[in-house]
């Protein structure tokens, strides 16, 4: 089915139509931040979207995912009249399958030359490593990424093994005390989003173990910034080992 017009409710998603199909969205989060000269109406955020704005933009697909957006705001669209494609992304494997059934299945394009480089780029990373590592993604109160995440997968690729990987729920609350215990993890890896650690406000609560600060994007987007993240990712996580 070919469209016209797309809403995105997911920044990822945002991204990647705009870099497949420039002129088709014509709706977006204000959290889609990428591309920086995104001109398109926005309608709040993933998780309070303006749903009459969606509605009255009339676009012929909205896009949204299981993990991001609320299924009663899903249900209100979809109410409305309009056509919901809602993704799950929870392995870099499931994130390229999405890509591919949204931007062809989904918006009617063919397949873009970005998503097979990205593919590539992952099949032979140049960085690997074979460390254990602590996935902060906030703080007070600190939580960390658990089972079953895209961002975990990610890192898996490049040979980072998450100590919480594991775990029973998927962004486990977990005390300092035990994040930081010498020992438990030979790394940890601090995204500048969702929060956003910096140099100054993370690495101090882990004394004696290596931070690497990572880009946020690179590490939880799925979309054209693949293309770049093995590598991005790689040499952030080799300098704070060096």
């Amino acid at each position: 089915m070919t469209c016209r017009s797309v809403v995105s409710l997911v920044p990822s998603l945002t991204e990647a139509v705009a870099a497949t199909a420039p002129g088709l969205l014509v709706g977006a989060t204000d959290w889609c931040t990428h591309p920086g000269d995104l001109d398109v109406t926005r309608v709040r955020g993933t998780k309070n979207p303006d749903v009459a704005a969606v509605v009255g933009l009339a676009p012929d697909l909205v896009l949204a995912n299981e993990e991001e957006n609320r299924p009663e705001d899903l249900r209100a669209l979809r109410q409305a009249g309009l056509r919901v494609l809602v993704t799950e992304v929870r392995s870099l494997e499931q994130g390229f399958a999405e890509l591919h059934r949204v931007l062809t299945e989904g918006c009617g394009l063919p397949r873009p030359d970005w998503l097979d480089a990205a593919e590539h780029a992952w099949a032979r990373p140049r960085v690997r490593l074979d460390v254990r590592a602590v996935v902060p993604v906030w703080r007070r109160p600190w939580m960390v990424l658990g089972a079953d995440t895209f961002a975990g997968g990610l890192l898996a690729h490049l040979g980072v093994r998450n100590v919480y990987a594991a775990h029973a729920e998927r962004y486990p609350r977990v005390p300092l005390s035990q994040l930081a215990q010498p020992g438990r993890a030979e790394v940890v890896v601090l995204p500048d989003e969702p929060y956003r650690f910096t140099a100054d406000d993370g690495p101090e609560a882990f004394p004696g173990t290596p931070a690497a600060l990572v880009s946020g994007r690179h590490l939880t987007w799925y979309g054209p910034s693949l293309v770049q993240a093995p590598d991005v990712l790689g040499a952030a996580l080799s300098a704070a080992l060096s």
